[in-house]
């Protein structure tokens, strides 16, 4: 997320943020020895480093085509695939790069080579593709099976093994002419698999899924990860040593062959996906792991409430006491006593639910996206009785729907994708009895949609993508923002200002209906989930790394709020000298001190053995915003610090 690369020189303990020079989320890294390596991301990012990860360059790729994964058979000798069918390769260590010709538009998701010229790429829809010639002519292969495949590979030259959607484990032994299913044990989607030798592998997905087997994946036992987040990349780096990221960047590591998993205290902190006012002081933000926070003083602090296990992606309150929010493994709760405590309700469902939205008291409706052979498709749910029962209503397949909004009682839109990241808006007229499919020309992927009126109503989505239509949808203007960000919130008011949020901290303002838009100092980078205001001078964000920002003047300035009480207290604030850090439960043991700057750039490291009070020198840095992150073996805090 947000460029951040992250590195440890001590099995884990410690974890360093690397000078990545670049915003946009990254999203697989690989390298060929112990100073040079390779990370791709967003926006056909493709980075080099030749120290380690102190400095990284920035190589073109010739694409903005979202990279997925890189791999690196020889020192020379590179692939990169991504979105749109993208397929790359050098053979001069990554310093230029050609693209290679694969035939097929479907977004590629992993690659993985057995030598210099022999190779596969897997993705959506089942796809996987070989090469035996360096990329010049691929094949595609008969996997069997439609379901979207997210990770290859191979223990050597003919066996190799994909997994999916669905807990879909494939295997081949005769490089890939056939492929088998195996019994993963498990119906979670499967993100990444790793094999430690010919025999003994590990696959990781949803809820904290980890499963392995030790018999070249004739059985796979399910392991206890300690965690219910989404698990997206396994690896080991000894027969007992191994190490799982999530979704949040929180990272785990056994010691004993996966038995046991410990969280590392390197990782990310809290990533909150929506948030929700339903009066002016009293708001509601929830994210990942089932966490739900609370403020009843407009934002100035805020308290965990009991929620799930599951992720959270959308939270909506009808009124003060009662609210709902849905998220993973097609999880719905609700409360009415004003969070106090929350019941699961019967969703029907083990889909994905990202969006909820409620017309009056008892009518709600959900949306989200459903995995299952032989594609994925959209889910829309309703309830006409304060969420006891939900009925599913027809939303065509092949859909991956992102917001729901609702401007009276039976007009409704919903923006998502399809398959291949294309854009679309769905409307209805009659309460969500039907759907129709509008004509919004040909688009990235919508991630929210708001209505201010039955005809006025805006979408937003990848590569900075801003919709609005005048008419009810018949017709869809695309708005120029002088952003390309991916955006993921939008906010209007009826009289023409609006917001929108997304990547690398954006958010924008316009004035005058989305024809001019103003870029916002927000003061971080942290990617922006979700949006809500309470007036046209208050509102909120919130977005991932715990990060909460409030405005109390239409944006003018944008403050950055805690979003749960601290263990750490940092005085002066704003400072020019010195600061102060105090630890209020006096716990022992070493604590690291790093001053950052908003890029993430390291300026300033200590480190106090079995002290609860530090004081650290600051006055040799120039005026403006830092992030200090403040880091013991049981806790981990990033604060804010302006200088002055």
């Amino acid at each position: 997320m947000c460029g951040t690369i992250i590195k440890t020189s001590d099995t884990g303990a410690t974890w360093t943020i690397l000078k990545s020079g670049v915003t946009y989320d990254l999203y697989s890294v690989c390298f060929t020895n112990a100073a040079v390596g390779y990370a791709v991301g967003a926006n056909g990012i493709i980075l080099k480093t030749i120290n380690a990860g102190v400095f990284w360059d920035t190589v073109p790729s010739g694409t903005t085509s979202g990279l997925m994964s890189v791999f690196f058979p020889s020192a020379t000798t590179g692939y990169v695939v991504g979105e749109c069918g993208t397929l790359l390769k050098t053979v001069d260590a990554g310093r230029t790069w050609t693209a290679l010709m694969g035939g097929n538009v479907h977004n590629f998701c992993s690659v993985f080579f057995t030598d210099v010229s022999t190779g596969y790429a897997v993705g959506y829809s089942g796809v996987i593709i070989k090469t035996t010639n360096g990329g010049a002519s691929w094949t595609f292969l008969d996997a069997g099976t439609t379901t979207w495949l997210n990770s290859v590979w191979f223990t050597d030259s003919t066996t190799g093994y994909a997994t999916g959607d669905h807990g879909t484990i494939l295997k081949t032994t005769d490089a890939g002419n056939s492929w088998t299913a195996l019994s993963s044990g498990t119906t979670k989607v499967l993100w990444s698999i790793y094999f430690r030798n010919p025999m003994t592998g590990y696959a990781v997905g949803d809820q904290g899924t980890i499963i392995k087997t030790i018999d070249g994946g004739a059985t796979w036992t399910t392991l206890s990860s300690g965690t219910t987040n989404l698990l997206q990349s396994v690896c080991f780096t000894s027969t007992d040593v191994g190490y799982s990221v999530d979704y949040s960047g929180r990272i785990i590591k056994t010691t004993d062959a996966g038995t046991n998993w410990t969280f590392l205290s390197g990782g990310l902190i809290d990533l909150f996906t929506s948030v929700c006012f339903p009066e002016a002081s009293i708001g509601y933000a929830v994210g990942l792991s089932g966490m739900i926070i609370k403020t009843t003083d407009a934002g100035i602090t805020w308290n965990r409430l009991p929620g799930g296990a599951r992720d959270l992606e959308s939270v909506y309150f009808t009124d003060t006491n009662t609210g709902y929010a849905v998220g993973g493994n097609g999880i719905i709760l609700k409360t009415i006593d004003a969070g106090a405590s929350w019941v699961s309700l019967p969703s029907g469902t083990t889909g994905s639910l990202n969006s909820v939205y409620f017309t009056g008291y008892d009518t709600g409706y959900v949306v989200g996206y459903y995995l299952s052979a032989p594609s994925r498709y959209g889910i829309i749910l309703k309830t006409t009785d304060g969420g006891a029962s939900w009925v599913t209503l027809p939303s065509g397949h092949n859909k991956y729907l992102s917001s729901v909004y609702f401007i009276n009682s039976n007009t409704g839109l919903i923006a998502g994708c399809d398959s291949v990241n294309n854009g679309l808006i769905l409307k209805t007229t009659d309460g969500g009895s039907t759907w129709t499919s509008l004509p919004i020309g040909k688009t990235k992927g919508l991630a929210s949609v708001f209505c201010t009126d039955v005809n006025i109503a805006y979408a937003v989505g990848d590569s900075g993508t801003i919709l609005k239509t005048n008419d009810g949808g018949t017709n869809w203007t695309a708005l120029s923002c002088g952003s390309i960000n991916p955006l993921n919130s939008v906010y209007f008011f009826k009289d023409g200002t609006g917001f929108v949020a997304g990547f690398n901290g954006t958010i924008l303002k316009t004035t005058d209906t989305g024809t001019n838009w103003t870029i916002l100092a927000t003061g971080t980078c942290n990617t922006l989930s979700s949006l809500c205001f309470t007036d046209s001078r208050t509102g909120y964000a919130v977005g991932v790394n715990g990060t909460i920002l409030k405005t109390s003047n239409g944006g003018t300035s944008i403050n950055e709020i805690l979003p749960v009480k601290t263990v750490f207290k940092l005085y002066p604030n704003p400072a020019c000298n010195k600061i102060t850090i105090e630890n209020t439960q006096n716990s022992g043991g070493e604590t690291v001190i790093s001053i950052f700057d908003i890029k993430g750039i390291l300026l300033l490291q200590d480190k106090f053995n079995f002290k609860n009070l530090f004081n650290i020198d600051v006055s040799v840095l120039p005026e403006g915003i830092y992030l200090v992150k403040i880091q013991t073996t049981a806790e981990i805090e990033i604060k804010k610090l302006m200088i002055k």
